[in-house]
């Protein structure tokens, strides 16, 4: 299926699988690029030097084309995009908004922007700026997320931007597919959907509680980090909402001094990182030592398994999710899918000016004869 999207980048299926943290690594965008669709590494969870091997770990297992996600307000941005230039990658997301200069510099290297948004004008600034296509996010996604739906977001950025837009946040299987393709879309991004494969390194136990999650068992919640974040509702995330702030900033302190053992990190980078992710928002201290130990928070579901005390970000599509297919057998699927529906959209009969099908033969006879 050829799209903008396909044509831009180079894959043959208009599907990416987005960067999720301590999820999305080399094994799972191989599989995804070996696919014919778009894996994007998630380097926010490495190092400088641990996102060079695992691109190197890609590029020695096919010669599709994959990129990496990155965070724009890291602090080590700019050597993450060395990185990527430097190793040939074909595809640069972010997270947020990139700065005009860093888009100019990855542009200027071949590598094609891609910027994730959850607004129009948050599009219609990085498509002025030389983004190469948007990647929108309506709030059924998983992770930080807005609250207009994809359905209200997604025609708007494809009305306000003369690039290729993809749609993000309720898409798992052909239908979809072509419901964002009849929107305007490109192609669809899908986060959970690719978590829960069996390509996928999370562990068994995680997929498991993602498996029997209905409706009911998927948040949107500002308790984790004083931003919205839909998740899946567990022990501790439930603890958070009910506490107060006085044991909020306790819960939030022990945990700190947890996860700041697991990770090195300092207190002061730690703090730093959390007042970054603040993005304008007002935050009690409690949130901000939270949103700093947001990625630890998610390593110890994602990679730990520790479903009890880690965070399990989840779009509200976990909910139709019952099967663990590996990445190639959902490609598969998906386009097989979004086929099938074309054919039967395609069967549908068009109404002439007086609401009244035409024949095969050509148009209808007046009423009467």
């Amino acid at each position: 299926m050829r799209t903008a999207l396909t044509d831009l980048v180079g894959v043959r299926h208009p599907i990416v699988q987005t960067g999720m943290g301590w999820v999305s690594g080399p094994r799972l965008v191989t599989a995804t690029a070996r696919a014919g669709a778009l894996g994007i590494l998630a380097s926010a969870t490495m190092t400088p030097d641990q996102l060079r091997c695992a691109v190197r770990e890609v590029r020695s297992r096919t010669d599709a084309p994959f990129g990496v996600n990155l965070r724009a307000d890291a602090g080590d941005a700019r050597e993450r995009v060395r990185i990527i230039v430097e190793e040939g990658v074909r595809v640069a997301s972010f997270a947020l908004a990139p700065s005009r200069e860093l888009i100019a510099e990855l542009k200027d290297a071949g590598v094609v922007v891609v910027p994730s948004v959850g607004a129009r004008r948050h599009a219609e600034k990085v498509a002025a700026w030389g983004a190469d296509a948007v990647i929108v996010q309506g709030g059924e996604g998983g992770g930080h997320t807005g609250d207009v739906a994809t359905t209200v977001l997604l025609p708007q950025v494809v009305d306000a931007v003369d690039i290729p837009v993809v749609a993000a946040g309720g898409f798992h299987d052909g239908r979809g597919l072509v419901a964002a393709l009849a929107y305007g879309a490109a192609g669809v991004a899908m986060g959970t959907r690719f978590l829960l494969t069996s390509d996928s390194t999370v562990p068994d136990a995680v997929k498991a509680r993602y498996l029997a999650a209905t409706a009911k068992d998927i948040t949107l919640t500002t308790a984790v980090d004083g931003l919205p974040h839909r998740m899946l509702r567990t022990e501790m995330v439930a603890a958070l909402e009910g506490a107060g702030r006085v044991r909020a900033l306790y819960q939030a302190v022990r945990r700190a001094s947890r996860f700041r053992r697991i990770s090195g990190l300092s207190r002061p980078r730690m703090v730093r990182d959390g007042l970054a992710l603040r993005h304008g928002k007002s935050l009690t201290w409690s949130q901000v030592l939270l949103a700093a130990n947001t990625p630890m928070l998610l390593r110890a579901a994602m990679v730990d398994g520790r479903t009890d005390a880690g965070v399990m970000a989840s779009g509200q599509v976990a909910a139709l999710i019952e099967d663990l297919p590996s990445v190639a057998e959902l490609v598969g699927r998906i386009m097989a899918e979004a086929e099938g529906v074309c054919a039967v959209v395609g069967r549908y009969p068009t109404l002439g000016p007086s609401g009244v099908s035409p024949g095969p033969s050509g148009p209808p006879s007046p009423p009467g004869d």
